[in-house]
């Protein structure tokens, strides 16, 4: 039996507020919020104590819709209390840009995916066990990157069924917009 938890909630992110981070300050491609795929997004600092000095991008490429038979073939639980859920795909590319070496699953963490309803999902996290994607191999999140170093990644969202992938988002604190990656298609 595998056992995942979805969160939400994010949808209370401020609007239109200022970051008082120092990629912000610096302007240019931080104050930027709206990206195309493949295009990197903004500086990010880490936010982990060991790796305190570290920064890197984050760069969604591809986005992909999985299936009904994704989800049943994936080993996860069904929730009745969630819904009907597809799983959307995110291929990105974590580039360690300088400071201290940091692990891949300290630089993706903060990736969303917004559906056309608005709703927010952050990545799906398995409590127990594992999901097995056929199309997206789980990321060795304790994989260490160093300066000049970069990994491509795919991460797995789960949205309601029914609901389509709007853009992908990037989490930049509490007072700023997230970063985002319109999706065509999906």
């Amino acid at each position: 039996m595998t056992v995942a938890s979805v969160l939400t909630g994010c949808n209370g992110l401020p609007q239109g507020k200022a970051s008082t981070s120092p990629a912000a300050k610096a302007g240019g491609a931080a104050a930027k919020k709206t990206f195309r795929l493949g295009e990197a997004g903004p500086l990010q600092e880490s936010q982990k104590l060991n790796s305190q000095d570290a920064r890197f991008t984050v760069t969604p490429l591809e986005v992909h819709t999985g299936t009904d038979a994704d989800m049943q073939n994936s080993g996860l639980q069904k929730d009745d209390k969630d819904g009907p859920q597809i799983p959307v795909f995110v291929w990105s590319t974590l580039t360690h840009k300088s400071g201290t070496p940091m692990e891949l699953g300290d630089m993706d963490n903060d990736l969303m995916i917004r559906t056309d309803s608005g709703l927010r999902m952050r990545a799906l996290i398995v409590m127990m066990g594992s999901a097995k994607w056929a199309n997206c191999p789980p990321t060795q999140s304790t994989k260490t990157l160093g300066p000049g170093q970069s990994e491509k990644v795919c991460t797995a969202f789960l949205i309601p069924a029914g609901q389509k992938p709007a853009a992908v988002e990037l989490f930049r604190g509490y007072h700023a917009e997230p970063a985002e990656w319109p999706v065509t298609g999906g």
